[in-house]
């Protein structure tokens, strides 16, 4: 009996020892969450074949995190744990800055000239509330180049829950992100087109710099045009996409069959249009009034053969943005924050890679566009409000609207269009029409293409304090941050992508998490199940082998 025990035993362990041993051969992960957010995608994967050396991550968040960065913490381990899988040359470790730090301020100083804003959290231990920083971001190394990789998703507006799970999804998009910058060796070209009013390179000087991580740009001036087209043809080829950053002069035919002949032949465009002459500073006078005009590019028809209409009218929109305005003289100034209704605060659909877990985008006097029936397809990236209105031009802009009194009635007319997505095989704008210019070749019909519209310049506008470039979507009079960067970089990506790397964003997680009323009402419950049912089960079964023991052995 007891040699058949043993053999039993060892039948066991023999079992356990080649388990283990096919386990070191054969390894594999089961992703059994219901959005299967740690499967990575093709593309994620994609990102980390080529690393033949060590890559190292460093994640700034340990310590004593509140529940909702921990759970990003955990979420960012396990997530990171699937790259490692794929390639074991990623090394990761969390890391918290704070500690040992002789000088907290130092500290902080240092990672904000990184580029690393921290976050102030509230942390409520013991009844004691205090304030907290934390710096949610990731480096990433190889081979002396570094990423940095932010982990937080901050979104207006949005609950502690929706904040871990915006960021858990933007989370794989992120790091494959940053793996595929590691290993880019040839990067693709962009052109700044100039000669047309467009804005100064400080305006564009922080969006600039951020893409300069992917691509290289360089500026094409479209005066030569009168002189040597196909010189300015030529070279304008040799880039992959052409950004307008806001046009304040029209284009003659010439320019314009230039950059039909560059799209036609497959070169990328995203286009930053003001329809309408009106700026900010121009409001700032005696008056505090200024006469918006309709602004002539002379691009009407251009766009139109590809299915869409820049109007010449603003967006007045009860989903605003603040503007900033001094009251009183002197040392008794004070400035206050009012609400701006042609400077719209728009939200994303989350309907599109682009547009995906975006925070508000800032547009300041922006038009509407329409979408024509053809044959391309389009796709509205973003809108404006259902509380918006269209306002034609000329008309008179000024500050006093901020204390005529709204009506939502008078705003039932929203849901305009302000940056359209265009994609197909493009036909040249000037098919069936005289050429303004001679060029070697001409092509009529070209591959398949992208192109993205909006109806702002000054989406693209940084803004300049000392001198110096602010980063792109931050508002220094109110101290807020937009999304405006964010979404230019995505369109950017996408335009240029071949490897469906954005396509990533699209992926849905949700996290779930414990619905903190339930817990409070149902708390005694839930104790006596987990306190009292343990121990009504021991007891009830100790009470069954003590009976059967006795009417067993009582004889």
């Amino acid at each position: 009996m007891i040699k058949k025990s043993w053999l039993s035993v060892l039948k066991a362990l023999l079992l356990l020892v080649l388990l283990n041993l096919l386990g070191s051969f054969f390894y594999t992960r089961v992703d059994l969450t219901e959005d299967k957010r740690y499967t990575l995608s093709t593309p994620a994967i994609n990102s980390v074949e080529k690393f033949n050396a060590p890559v190292t991550i460093d994640i700034l968040l340990d310590g004593n995190l509140p529940p909702e960065f921990a759970r990003l913490k955990d979420e960012t381990r396990q997530l990171l744990e699937e790259f490692s899988a794929e390639n074991k040359n990623i090394q990761f470790a969390f890391v918290d800055p704070m500690e040992g730090a002789t000088s907290i301020e130092t500290v902080i100083t240092e990672l904000q000239g990184l580029g690393m804003t921290p976050t102030n959290v509230t942390v409520e231990q013991n009844g004691k509330v205090s304030q907290e920083i934390i710096f949610p971001w990731a480096m990433v190394s190889y081979n002396q180049k570094i990423v940095k990789v932010p982990l937080l998703k901050n979104k207006l507006g949005t609950t502690s829950e929706d904040r871990v799970n915006n960021s858990v999804q933007h989370l794989e998009y992120a790091f494959a992100n940053a793996f595929a910058q590691l290993n880019l060796t040839n990067k693709k070209r962009v052109a700044i087109i100039k000669g047309n009013g467009e804005l100064d390179d400080i305006f564009i000087a922080d969006y600039l710099t951020t893409i300069r991580d992917y691509y290289n740009i360089g500026a094409i001036t479209l005066d030569s045009v009168a002189n040597n087209p196909q010189n300015v043809l030529d070279q304008l080829r040799k880039f992959d996409l052409a950004i307008v950053a806001k046009p304040t002069e029209a284009f003659t035919d010439e320019e314009k069959f230039i950059l039909d002949q560059y799209i036609t032949g497959g070169g990328k465009s995203l286009w930053l249009i003001d329809q309408v002459a009106m700026e900010m500073d121009s409001l700032f006078n005696e008056n505090g009034s200024a006469m918006a005009m309709p602004r002539q590019l002379n691009l009407k028809d251009f766009f139109f053969r590809y299915g869409v209409r820049l109007n010449a009218n603003l967006i007045n929109d009860m989903y605003f943005t603040q503007i900033v305005l001094a009251s009183g003289e002197g040392n008794d100034s004070q400035y206050n924050p009012v609400p701006w209704y042609y400077n719209p605060m728009v939200f994303s659909k989350n309907d599109h890679p682009i547009n995906t877990n975006l925070e508000a985008v800032r547009f300041q006097f922006t038009g509407s566009m329409d979408t024509l029936p053809n044959k391309y397809k389009k796709q509205i990236l973003l809108q404006s409000s259902p509380l918006s209105r269209t306002e034609g031009v000329p008309r008179q802009i000024s500050l006093d609207i901020i204390n005529v009194a709204t009506n939502k009635e008078d705003y039932a007319d929203g849901n305009k269009p302000l940056a359209v997505l265009i994609e197909g095989d493009f036909t040249s704008t000037f098919t069936n029409r005289v050429k303004p210019i001679a060029l070697n070749e001409v092509l009529e019909n070209g591959p398949a293409n992208k192109m993205i519209v909006i109806s702002d310049g000054d989406i693209i506008k940084n803004q300049i304090r000392n001198e110096r470039p602010l980063e792109l979507g931050y508002d220094k009079w109110t101290n807020t941050y937009y999304g405006n960067k964010e979404f230019l970089i995505n369109c950017l990506n996408y335009l240029l992508d071949d490897n469906g790397l954005i396509n990533i964003r699209k992926k849905q997680v949700s996290i779930p998490f414990l619905d903190e009323v339930k817990i409070e009402d149902q708390k005694n419950k839930w104790q006596l199940i987990n306190i009292g049912l343990p121990l009504g089960l021991t007891l009830i079964f100790g009470w069954a082998i003590n009976a059967f023991r006795r009417k067993k052995y009582g004889k």
